[in-house]
């Protein structure tokens, strides 16, 4: 799962993202309106954490850009303000859940990983195929019942694949939504971390790399 921080108090939102990341998601942050609008443009996000009160163009423009592209990331909306007309506003405006702040990490967590299962076709919360069992919200992965431990780059690859539903995802599609927009496009890190994942998840083998074009289950 790849998710837009947009806040701007600094500490807070790379607090947020380190957390996030843990959680093995990709987390890329913006400290304002301006820079969330052209991340949005040139990136696929399954979920925007959108601060309301922000410097610039304000929360609410920014969730009313992104309605009016009809930009298929949920949003979630971060206010400091607990009134109900704020929150119904900000919810008439386009965002698909609101949190108040100070708000409790698991809380957040769980709301972010809510919305990512919201896609089309909606993916129910353990994924299963081909005797894998993922568990996002537990982080868990199993095979036949049997328990894998992966790192958390290993987990969001397979989250990637199993998400898929048996289509192939490219190296750059995995690339997008398992890393940062840090990583480095040239570097055979998708290879690789395919290649330690394959090992771990066992025989027969699951994941089918399907040449020119990329991997799935």
């Amino acid at each position: 799962m790849r998710v837009l921080v947009v806040e701007d108090e600094q500490v807070l939102a790379d607090t947020v993202a380190v957390g996030l990341r843990r959680e093995s998601m990709a987390v890329d942050v913006v400290y304002d309106g301006d820079s969330a609008l052209e991340h949005v443009g040139v990136n696929d996000y399954d979920v925007v954490v959108l601060d309301r009160d922000l410097p610039g163009v304000h929360g609410d423009d920014v969730a009313r850009a992104l309605v009016e592209q009809r930009y298929t990331g949920r949003i979630l909306m971060l206010t400091a303000s607990v009134e109900l007309e704020d929150k119904v506003e900000g919810l008439t405006l386009g965002a698909d859940d609101y949190i108040t702040k100070p708000f409790a990490f698991p809380e957040l967590i769980a709301r972010v990983r809510a919305l990512g299962r919201r896609a089309v076709p909606p993916l129910p919360p353990v994924l299963r195929r081909n005797g894998i069992e993922l568990d996002p919200a537990n982080h868990t992965v199993a095979r036949d019942g049997g328990a894998i431990t992966l790192t958390p780059k290993e987990f969001a690859v397979l989250e990637v694949l199993m998400r898929a539903n048996g289509t192939v995802v490219s190296a750059e599609g995995l690339l997008e939504k398992a890393w940062d927009e840090n990583a480095d496009p040239f570097t055979n890190v998708v290879r690789v971390t395919v290649m330690t994942l394959r090992k771990k998840l066992g025989e027969p083998p699951v994941i089918q790399t399907v040449p020119g074009a990329g991997y799935r289950i």
